[in-house]
């Protein structure tokens, strides 16, 4: 898969560090291998959004690492890789949605789903700022909800943990979010950007263990179920599927 404005500079995987004098390079191929119901969907969709079926998906039917391929056992085996192969024919690997989201964006602006990165803007600090606070803070809340109220319901849950986070997400987080979606309609205002494939995501878990449930929340998830890529990404799944696959539960039983 080529586009002409698909230009960025990549770091080879051998080399120890960036070299930010590396001159920008044309991107060949894009390969996703993942889980269908784990955070690297945001990147699925927004793959979708940018070059519709222009990109290679492996699909794992859990997220145990055995059952991945060599590309993924030798990137990460606990995590969704995402490859970009340049036209020098060399690769790097990424395995952090965030970071894909942010990275591929940039990379076809022809697309306009990011404000471009470069000159100052506030509307590229505010849409970092979204992306950012959707892969921390609300990844972060919201996987401890699962783990204490899903994972561990049937023994070693600490109660007032899963509580306490919960609280905090409908009191504190939920609000700020509402404020954006009943201002704008998005992540970032009135157009959909890159931010929404985070937000959207994180909307869909939060709905899967009964938050985000107001319905400034139901009609911001109506407009992106409207959208091509989203039906792509999330065919099948009628929403974010919260289970306790043995792999993510060891850890916190061992």
């Amino acid at each position: 898969m080529t586009s002409g404005a698909a230009s960025l500079t990549l770091e080879a995987r051998n080399r120890s560090g960036p070299d930010l004098r590396e001159a920008p390079m044309q991107i060949r191929k894009l390969k996703l291998c993942h889980p269908p119901n784990v955070r690297s969907a945001r990147a699925t969709w927004l793959l979708h959004e940018l070059v519709d079926d222009g990109f290679d998906l492996e699909t794992t039917a859990s997220p145990d690492a055995g059952r991945h391929s060599d590309l993924v056992l030798d990137a990460n085996p606990d995590a969704p890789v995402l490859e970009i192969v340049t036209e020098d024919g060399a690769s790097t690997r990424m395995n952090v949605s965030g970071a894909m989201v942010v990275l591929l964006a940039d990379a076809f602006p022809e697309r306009g789903l990011a404000p471009p990165p470069g000159p100052f803007s506030h509307g590229r600090a505010d849409y970092l700022q979204m992306i950012h606070f959707c892969g921390t803070t609300i990844d972060m809340m919201l996987w401890q909800i699962r783990i204490e109220e899903t994972v561990l319901a049937d023994g070693g849950s600490d109660d007032w943990a899963g509580g306490r986070y919960r609280r905090t997400f409908s009191g504190a987080v939920e609000p700020q979010l509402m404020w954006r979606l009943e201002d704008g309609g998005y992540a970032c205002g009135r157009r959909f950007s890159a931010a929404d494939c985070m937000l959207g995501h994180g909307v869909l878990s939060a709905r899967a263990q009964g938050l985000c449930t107001a319905p400034a929340f139901t009609e911001y998830v109506d407009r992106l179920s409207q959208r091509q890529a989203f039906a792509s990404a999330f065919a099948g799944l009628a929403d974010v599927q919260m289970r306790r696959d043995a792999p993510v539960v060891e850890p916190f039983t061992a």
